[in-house]
């Protein structure tokens, strides 16, 4: 009986493909908030880690919020205070040099009678924009001690246009940090050599605003270079392929 000639093993490399490199390459050049996969063949063991990594940016303006409200007897009294309070509200962050000012409608209800007030009506509304760093001493002091207002925490944040800049860096060091947790765990089980199979960037990237909580006014002036800055954060999961030393 003849029997047929044996196969030939094939060898599949588990390197990556030229595609597989420039998959990788356009994951890290992309913005925004994306998912890339890389599927590779593994003949090894499948290992899995996250990676992260941040930066603090200057600040380049102050968000910031406030609320404004009035009192009266009557919806059309309330209303017109609340303008008179918003007219010197307005003014007063004009000179601030206030940019990207925004005014929502006001809206007006019925108090009723509580805690030793009278039953009246009560308009509120909100306002936001940005102002310089070195204006939050009168952003605090000029505008929160007006009439009716009630200002919310301020936010750093930093200026958009530099905000992509070293984004490929903080890419490479949120691929390191996953890299040095897989790294250990791959030579304990004999097989030191790592292959990125697939890589999930998580979030955009973009930068993290840190609030300042607002505080009574000590003695000393607001001080803007004492409010957290702006943090970009970027994390990534990584599943690398853990194979053998190739002889």
């Amino acid at each position: 009986m003849i029997q047929p000639p044996p196969q030939r093993a094939r060898h599949r490399s588990t390197w990556p493909s030229l595609g597989a490199v420039a998959s990788l390459w356009l994951l890290a050049h992309a913005g925004g908030s994306i998912a890339a996969e890389v599927q590779l063949r593994c003949d090894g063991t499948l290992l899995e880690a996250r990676g992260s990594a941040e930066r603090q940016r200057s600040a380049a303006s102050l968000a910031f919020s406030l609320g404004l409200d009035a009192r009266g007897s009557s919806a059309d009294r309330a209303l017109a205070l609340l303008q008179e309070r918003l007219a010197l509200v307005r003014a007063s962050l004009k000179r601030l040099g206030v940019r990207d000012l925004r005014v929502g409608s006001p809206s007006t209800w019925a108090r009723p009678a509580a805690g030793g007030e009278r039953a009246g009506f009560q308009s509120d509304l909100a306002v936001s924009g940005k102002l310089d760093p070195q204006q939050l001493q009168g952003l605090i002091r000029g505008v929160g001690g007006l009439a009716g207002v009630r200002l919310s925490p301020v936010t750093a944040e930093a200026d958009p246009a530099a905000v992509g800049a070293g984004r490929s860096a903080l890419l490479a060091a949120a691929y390191r940090d996953a890299e040095a947790q897989a790294r250990p765990l791959a030579a304990l089980i004999g097989r030191p050599q790592l292959l990125p199979l697939q890589i999930q960037l998580e979030g955009g990237g973009g930068p993290v605003m840190m609030r300042a909580e607002m505080a009574p006014p000590p003695p000393s002036a607001f001080d803007p270079a004492e409010l957290p800055l702006p943090t970009e954060r970027l994390t990534l999961q990584v599943q690398f392929c853990a194979v053998g030393q190739r002889r």
